[in-house]
């Protein structure tokens, strides 16, 4: 395999240049998503040390006879009733466990990305850095550059929206394998 030295040197010394107070957006949705194509996974620790700020993953509360799991509960519950190998006491147990709430992480960050954006536009930054290729932020980086911010988009090969790519002047967009850094597992 050819290492190409000088593309590699740059690499290994590569940093963000940024304006003055900088605003972090992670869309964990998106950099969870990316995990396939780069054949890793970003690892958020690293993240959080490279960028000195990391948004939290929400946890939502989810019953099994929600919508995403009422097929697979209904399923099970039968199995458990037709075997007749379990006590009554172990089949109310199961069940009980079938109908409690467990947690699904919840990473549609859109909206709230968007709210604290704005919010965060009076707090004096002068740059937006956003881990997320999804094009539907296409308007808020219209919006930012306007307002004459730096906009930066960090995001995996194959995952940036057209939206983004038709953006000509005032934002910066890199790859994250392109940082020059090891953010991954």
């Amino acid at each position: 395999m050819k290492i190409d030295v000088k593309h590699t040197a740059e690499l290994t010394n590569f940093r963000l240049k940024l304006k003055g107070k900088t605003a972090v957006f992670i869309d964990w949705a998106n950099v969870y998503g990316w995990r396939k194509s780069l054949k890793q996974e970003v690892d958020p620790q690293k993240l959080y040390k490279y960028l000195k700020s990391y948004k939290e993953v929400k946890y939502i509360p989810v019953s099994l006879d929600s919508s995403h799991f009422k097929n697979l509960a209904q399923e099970i519950k039968n199995s458990l009733t037709s075997m007749n190998r379990l006590g009554a006491r172990d089949i109310e147990k199961i069940l009980q466990l079938l109908s409690s709430k467990v947690l699904r992480r919840k990473c549609d960050f859109d909206m709230e990305i968007s709210i604290d954006t704005h919010k965060s536009i009076t707090d004096d930054f002068k740059t937006f850095l956003f881990l997320s290729g999804d094009g539907d932020f296409a308007p808020l980086y219209k919006f930012l550059i306007n307002l004459h911010k730096q906009v930066i988009v960090i995001f995996a090969h194959g995952h940036m929206g057209k939206e983004i790519y038709q953006i000509k002047k005032g934002i910066f967009t890199k790859a994250i394998d392109m940082l020059g850094v090891n953010l991954f597992v």
